[in-house]
């Protein structure tokens, strides 16, 4: 009898440890985030005029003055991936951790810059605006660009297609939700791939 409660012990413990495990993980960051696919990113947050629509599985503007695509939920410490396709006369950005989701600027949230051909090149494309310049120069037009965001307490990472463009300690914005921006003049800007891990 006591080798059957044995037994039956060390097989509850076993299953414990198995579900702590699969309840967990998830909040601990662990793995692959799912992607968010065009049709979930259509259904964010729309702030200003422009025309998102889904082309080819990614969600796309070609027209409008300064707009957003703003996600529902706010984070504090995390990573973002995604996929950019920018025309090269493209003024876009992702910007994280905005403080305002009805107002959003690069004063009030941390803006990881898409802007091949910034009047001033101070904080072109791979810089965070008014943070951090650009440790070298990516070119995002004419080609699907990949973004990868780390934000974790003042440290924030900017990698693009697998080069570091930023890498900096600032104490600004310390949570909110995440915008995508097609920018006035823009031609064309899409986004696909979107994946949102917590850290």
């Amino acid at each position: 009898m006591r080798q059957v409660l044995r037994l039956v012990s060390f097989t509850l413990a076993l299953g414990l440890v198995a579900v702590q495990g699969m309840t967990f993980a998830p909040a601990q960051g662990r793995g692959a985030a799912p992607a968010v696919d065009a049709g979930a990113l259509m259904k964010w947050n729309k702030l200003g005029d422009a025309n998102w629509e889904v082309v080819d599985g990614a969600v796309q503007a070609t027209k409008g003055m300064n707009s957003y695509l703003v996600s529902p939920m706010s984070y504090g410490d995390f990573q973002i991936t995604l996929d950019i396709w920018v025309t090269d006369d493209a003024n876009s950005g992702v910007f994280i951790r905005c403080e305002d989701p009805k107002n959003i600027t690069a004063m009030n949230a941390y803006e990881v810059n898409i802007y091949d051909k910034r009047p001033d090149q101070t904080y072109r494309t791979g810089a965070i605006v008014d943070v951090a310049k650009p440790l070298v120069n990516v070119d995002a037009g004419g080609r699907w660009t990949t973004i990868d965001i780390t934000a974790q307490g003042s440290k924030l990472i900017v990698v693009m297609n697998g080069m570091k463009t930023v890498d900096v300690d600032h104490k600004g914005h310390a949570r909110g939700p995440i915008a995508l921006q097609y920018g006035m003049g823009s031609t064309t800007v899409k986004f696909r791939n979107v994946r949102i891990r917590t850290l």
